[in-house]
């Protein structure tokens, strides 16, 4: 069954009516490929963000273990990696 957008007539009709708001096909999948790349963002992001804490605690735990020098070593090569 094939969608047809609606009138001019039958959208100002159903505006004033109070009825729901219809979108058509293309404006759903506009706004689909939107959030999809939002959700994506936010996850490379969070991810990110999750091997910097990561690596800073492994950083952690090779200072404690008298590693200075490799501590400095991690933590030099996190700094590009660093969150705002």
């Amino acid at each position: 069954m094939e969608k047809k957008e609606l009138s001019g007539l039958a959208r100002q009709l159903l505006q004033s009516s109070g009825a729901q708001t219809f979108f058509t096909q293309a404006e759903f999948d506009d706004a689909l490929v939107i959030a999809k790349a939002e959700i994506m963002q936010v996850a490379i992001e969070t991810s990110k963000q999750a091997i910097f804490i990561e690596r800073q605690a492994c950083a952690d735990m090779v200072a404690e273990a008298g590693h200075d020098e490799l501590a400095e070593a991690i933590r030099n090569r996190m700094q590009s990696q660093r969150v705002q």
